[in-house]
């Protein structure tokens, strides 16, 4: 089955309030209901609009929930702790959190299922879920190069890949440990995966940092360096 979502539909303009409590509405059924009892008609009870509001802003369930699950994912901002670690710390334990709460969590698992087999579904999470939370990435890095944490990347082409592997090795392992796994993104677990993560980005500039033994490796030092204190949680 292939779903389709209208790029624009005539008529009266969509409402932002109306938008907001749909979409809260939609969290608030994926928790008491879970994701199988959900219908377009709960939602739109909950809401306090008519069940039409909903089909003229989406062609189903399918893309409201990603919808609703993508607002959720919008609340991620990249902290400024002082060091490229912790940063990453930070933004990695707020993902993990969202993943925690359980719209996020059923919802989340449920249009993944469903988009393996509807590929305008599996493009709607790229572009609503995936590429919007990439900015996490970009703002991280130039934040680090500022520093002069990370060398900086001339070739666009590359940068863009790099970008993207960073995304994919960030948001793949803490999907895997919190839903698949169903095991905790603790702040022990987080350093852990920071770690291997700046391993990885040392090695963009050459060879990679000592860790923290007083040797030169050069660009990332996966022991903190002079930030190491900032990435204890606050």
């Amino acid at each position: 089955m292939q779903s389709s979502t209208p790029a624009g539909r005539a008529g009266r303009p969509r409402s932002a309030a109306a938008d907001t409590a749909i979409l809260a509405a939609t969290r608030a059924a994926l928790v008491d209901l879970g994701w199988s009892k959900l219908t377009l008609g709960d939602v739109a009870t909950r809401a306090g609009v008519a069940k039409t509001t909903l089909y003229r802003r989406w062609a189903g369930k399918n893309e409201l929930v990603v919808d609703a699950v993508a607002e959720l994912f919008d609340e991620l901002e990249l902290p400024d702790r002082g060091s490229l670690a912790a940063d990453i710390e930070g933004v990695v334990l707020q993902f993990a959190a969202i993943l925690a709460r359980p719209e996020a969590r059923s919802g989340l698992m449920a249009v993944v299922a469903e988009s393996t087999r509807d590929d305008a579904l599996r493009e709607r999470i790229r572009t609503s879920i995936v590429e919007r939370q990439k900015r996490l990435v970009l703002e991280g890095r130039a934040r680090a190069q500022a520093r002069g944490e990370l060398p900086p990347e001339n070739d666009a082409a590359e940068a863009a890949r790099t970008a993207d592997l960073i995304f994919d090795v960030v948001a793949g392992a803490v999907v895997h440990r919190t839903l698949v796994s169903a095991r905790a993104a603790d702040e022990e677990w987080v350093r852990g995966l920071t770690q291997v993560l700046l391993w990885g980005l040392a090695g963009v500039g050459g060879e990679p940092a000592d860790n923290g033994d007083g040797g030169d490796g050069g660009g990332v030092d996966p022991g903190g360096g002079a930030g190491a204190e900032a990435a204890a949680p606050r």
